[in-house]
C-alpha cells in the first residue's frame, strides 16, 4: 500500500480489483478545498482508460511490475514481434498495446516491456530514435525566412516537420515524447 501522493507515471496499481497502469498523474489543490491527486489509468485486462481522483492521503494498492528489455523485430497482421536478446525467444504483442509507439519502431530498436501479473501492459521506447527520411520535398532557394520547415515522411510512415536542408535518405533524430525533429544523426 502507498499513498496516492506517491503515485508516478508507469507504476501499476489495483483499482476496483483490476490491475491498471498509471499513465498520467497531477496533484491539485483547488482554492480552499482539500488537495487531491488526479490520475489517468489504463486497465490491463480491457485496455480502457479511466480518469480517477484520489484524496492525497488515500491508500492505493500497488502491483508488482516486471520490466523486460526486448528488441523490435517486425510487424505483421498478427501483431508486433519482439525478440528477447538473452534467449532469442519471440514475443508477439497486440497492435492496441503498441499503438502509441508504432511510428518509432525500427528493426533492432531496444524497448522495455512492462508486464503486470505476467501480461504485457506497456511498451516504453527510448526518448529519441534515429529514423531515415524516405520522402521530402526540395527546399526552395531563397526561401529562408526565420526557421522555415517542410514536411518529411520517415521510414515508419511518420510525418514530421524538418528544416529545409534535410534531404531524402538522410538519418535524423526524432524526440519520441513530442514527435519533433531534434537534428541530424
Amino acid at each position: 500500500m502507498a499513498l496516492a501522493n506517491d503515485l508516478r507515471k508507469g507504476m501499476a496499481i489495483r483499482y476496483n480489483n483490476n490491475p491498471a497502469i498509471v499513465l498520467e498523474v497531477q496533484h491539485r489543490t483547488p482554492g480552499n478545498l482539500r488537495a487531491f491527486v488526479q490520475v489517468i489509468i489504463r486497465y490491463i485486462n480491457t485496455g480502457k482508460s479511466a480518469d480517477v481522483r484520489f484524496s492525497s492521503t488515500e491508500k492505493v494498492d500497488l502491483v508488482d511490475v516486471n520490466r523486460q528489455e526486448l528488441e523490435f523485430s517486425y510487424a505483421d497482421p498478427q501483431g508486433f514481434h519482439f525478440i528477447n536478446p538473452d534467449d532469442y525467444e519471440t514475443i508477439t504483442l497486440q497492435p492496441e498495446l503498441v499503438s502509441e509507439v508504432k511510428d518509432y519502431l525500427v528493426e533492432n530498436l531496444k524497448v522495455e516491456v512492462l508486464s503486470i501479473e505476467g501480461r504485457p501492459a506497456q511498451v516504453e521506447i527510448p526518448s529519441s530514435v534515429v529514423l531515415k527520411v524516405t520522402e521530402s520535398a526540395e527546399g526552395v532557394r531563397g526561401d529562408s525566412a526565420n526557421n522555415v520547415q517542410k514536411p518529411a515522411t520517415l521510414e515508419t510512415g511518420l510525418v514530421v516537420q524538418v528544416p529545409l536542408f534535410i534531404k531524402e535518405g538522410e538519418l535524423i533524430k526524432i524526440d519520441t515524447r513530442t514527435g519533433s525533429y531534434m537534428g541530424r544523426a
